[in-house]
């Protein structure tokens, strides 16, 4: 099976594209959980955060699918389908700066930057965010943290001393800079704490304009890297833009 490894800031996915027929029905008669914990393995598997497949959409570009490290199918991740606009770019399977992606958190309209046919950077419209105050009871106390959901669950954490998340979120640990940047780390359901999260880095953004905390332009830093969010209305969607890497390719044998 022909693999591509690619990344976002170090968050690191191995990418199959699926579009191929003798792909396709390798992929049919495989377990694809089983899969996602194999190539995952830095040890024993190629190692990645996960396993990304790039399908045939009826009704977009192309439609991705994301597993997780732990095997576990996730609706969204901002990372990797940045990732998957530069191939569908750079291997001739869309053509157009513009394109639509379908997720399971719903269809993703991206904007490619090309620089000598080469996909650089990679925006994308990642939906309006749905916030509300939330608490967990962490060691008998009641600790306030922020629930977004963009596409998939966030918890946003604004305290530094918090290290018990919800379960069965992604959860994001935030220090404001100013009112134009902030500090964030990320566990993401599945996979553990990542180098890096586009929709954690959205999440924590929406977060902070919710509580007044920064302006609509910010800069995220990950410890993999920036990414620049806008979410200019409260009433539309938030953007990311950011870069996309290919590290490698090869074939697995399964």
């Amino acid at each position: 099976m022909p693999f591509i490894k690619m990344q976002g800031l170090g968050n690191d996915y191995v990418y199959v594209d699926a579009f191929p027929a003798q792909v396709a029905e390798l992929l049919s008669k495989t377990n694809l959980p089983a899969l996602a914990r194999r190539v995952s393995d830095r040890h024993f598997g190629i190692g990645s955060d996960g396993l990304v497949l790039i399908l045939p959409s009826k009704t977009a570009d192309a439609r991705m699918r994301i597993f997780n490290a732990d095997g576990s199918e996730a609706q969204m991740c901002g990372n990797a389908i940045r990732c998957v606009a530069k191939y569908l770019y750079e291997s001739g399977l869309c053509r157009d700066m513009h394109m639509q992606i379908e997720t399971l958190a719903g269809m993703r309209t991206l904007t490619v930057h090309v620089s000598h046919d080469t996909v650089d950077e990679v925006t994308v419209n990642m939906g309006k965010p749905v916030i509300k105050p939330s608490e967990v009871q962490i060691d008998r106390n009641l600790i306030g943290y922020t629930s977004v959901d963009m596409g998939n669950p966030h918890a946003v954490f604004f305290r530094e001393d918090v290290s018990t998340p919800p379960e069965d979120t992604n959860v994001e640990f935030v220090r404001v800079r100013n009112d134009k940047e902030l500090d964030v780390r990320v566990i993401e359901r599945g996979s553990g704490e990542t180098l890096a999260c586009g929709t954690g880095a959205c999440a924590s953004v929406a977060a902070a304009i919710f509580h007044g905390l920064t302006q609509r332009e910010v800069t995220v830093h990950l410890p993999g890297g920036d990414l620049f969010i806008q979410w200019l209305d409260n009433d539309k969607s938030v953007f990311m833009t950011g870069p996309a890497t290919e590290v490698f390719r090869g074939e697995l044998n399964l």
